[in-house]
């Protein structure tokens, strides 16, 4: 993999984004630069060499990274100020965050062109709805499909590793998607945020079919999304960036993503739980894990019945929009089937029983929409027994999640036991405080126990044979973020059952 100096000049001219250049104190636009070929992309100043063009990306950027990766010799940086060091080039852009996006995918010669590309944005359901298409696609393609998702990901459709942002940097996501295409893959599918099209980490691609599964308020923070009209805004450039679009129905202000994807002329299909308007929409199988999609107008020529191996009648939802998108990829209806009944997804909805009978529920369920959905299924499928719930919530950002808990664990728990789930930089204890201060239903018995596996140790022993235990947070998540540290942990699954096997 290679670029140019002179096809970096171009570019930036033709995307509007070059300001100037930077050379030897001076500053032009139109500075004539020899055409020295690069063969490395780098924003991690402990990774550069002579030949690295280098990004000075981020609200926190230093000098003195720059000044670190100088001495490792590099030469060329890319910036939207110029800085005063002893740099061959400096390359000057309105915005650094489109930059390396446009650059990167030159770099990697434009894999996303040689990928059948699958993206699904919304509040909850997107790394399930992710995990179901992949299944149906495997079935497909034989395992040629890789993906991108919060938890994990996989460049060569079998080996899975853990994510760390739910969309990856532009230069990080066009040099996996190389390694993709590499590793002989035809299909990704991928988790798109909202800070994805925020940070311009998606800036220019387009998907072959976007899938919008919900939304409500969630990630509000200063350094996330000041206000949800922000957040929602953010969520609805996809619609743009489609090329098929599928919305659900039931979704919190439709008409206007319907609007949006009309005045952009997108064909579009709609789904429901309910809605007999939507061009589809499930109905309740024989048993209850399996559902019926119905149609007035099947052009997809998917109605059947559909089995799946997850409880929960919200994961219906997430398997239809996923089943819609596998048929407008040319995927049978009988190797949808398949695919979805062999769909499992780490730490989502993951059963274990304890030897007193009572059920425990592993779920990364992590904001309202979530939680409830999860903790009113506990509710109806045992509703003899108390609701004994672990949770925590994370520290830095989407703090608005902590008064959501709080008023969820009011309506749905008997016993909340308020545990550490990636702090950040934040003290576990002022976040369950924080949480308990909105728990305001003096029926629900309240601990708070700091270390997340004595957390999950209390709720066990606690629970008799009519209890039904919920671990929600964390699912299979090897990592807690701690002060800045990804701290190894064991998982909420692998605790909960060597527990119940000791």
């Amino acid at each position: 993999m290679t670029i140019s100096l002179q096809q970096i000049e171009q570019l930036l001219k033709e995307n509007k984004l070059l300001k100037e250049f930077t050379h030897e104190n001076s500053w032009h636009y139109d500075l004539p630069i020899e055409n020295k070929t690069l063969t490395h992309l780098s924003y991690d100043s402990r990774n550069v060499t002579s030949e690295t063009l280098f990004f000075c990306k981020g609200a926190s950027f230093k000098e003195e990274y720059l000044m670190s990766a100088l001495t490792e010799g590099l030469q060329i940086y890319v910036s939207e100020i110029p800085f005063d060091v002893d740099a061959h080039l400096g390359i000057i852009v309105t915005d650094i965050r489109k930059a390396m996006a446009i650059l990167s995918m030159a770099f990697y010669d434009y894999p996303q062109s040689k990928l059948k590309l699958v993206a699904f944005t919304g509040t909850k359901g997107k790394t399930t709805s992710a995990y179901f298409l992949k299944y149906m696609l495997d079935e497909y393609n034989n395992q040629k499909t890789a993906m991108f998702s919060t938890m994990n990901s996989t460049l060569d459709g079998k080996t899975y590793f853990k994510s760390h942002l739910t969309t990856p940097e532009s230069l990080d996501l066009y040099r996996m998607m190389n390694e993709a295409v590499t590793n002989g893959m035809t299909h990704l599918v991928m988790e798109v945020s909202s800070q994805a099209y925020k940070l311009n980490r998606v800036y220019q691609l387009t998907f072959d079919i976007g899938i919008f599964l919900n939304i409500s308020p969630d990630h509000i923070s200063p350094i996330e999304h000041p206000t949800f009209d922000d957040y929602y805004y953010c969520k609805r450039q996809l619609i743009h960036h489609s090329k098929q679009f599928i919305v659900n129905l039931d979704t919190r202000n439709v008409q206007l993503i319907l609007e949006e994807a009309q005045n952009s002329q997108i064909p579009t299909v709609t789904y429901s739980a309910t809605n007999k308007q939507a061009n589809y929409h499930w109905e309740k199988g024989s048993t209850s894990t399996s559902f019926e999609v119905k149609s007035n107008q099947d052009s997809l020529n998917l109605c059947a019945t559909y089995e799946l191996g997850l409880m929960g009648d919200f994961n219906k939802d997430n398997a239809l929009a996923s089943i819609i998108a596998a048929r407008l990829l040319d995927v049978p209806i009988e190797t949808c089937q398949k695919g979805l009944k062999k769909a499992t997804v780490p730490g989502r909805m993951e059963q274990l029983i304890q030897k007193n009978g009572s059920k425990v529920y592993i779920d990364y369920a992590h904001n309202k929409v979530s939680l409830t959905n999860l903790l009113s299924f506990a509710k109806q499928e045992h509703h003899d027994g108390r609701i004994i719930t672990v949770i925590g919530s994370t520290g830095d950002k989407a703090i608005s999640r902590r008064k959501d808990f709080g008023e969820v664990l009011n309506d749905y728990t008997d016993v909340a036991i308020l545990t550490s789930d990636d702090p950040g930089n934040e003290h576990p204890h002022d976040i369950a405080k924080e949480i308990s201060r909105y728990i305001v239903n003096d029926s629900v018995e309240q601990h708070i126990e700091l270390d997340r596996e004595t957390a999950i140790k209390k709720a066990l022993s606690m629970a008799t044979s009519q209890d039904t235990v919920i671990i929600a947070g964390k699912g299979r998540d090897l990592y807690q973020k701690i002060a800045g540290e990804d701290v190894a942990y064991a998982g909420d699954f692998t605790i909960a059952e060597r527990t119940i096997n000791e």
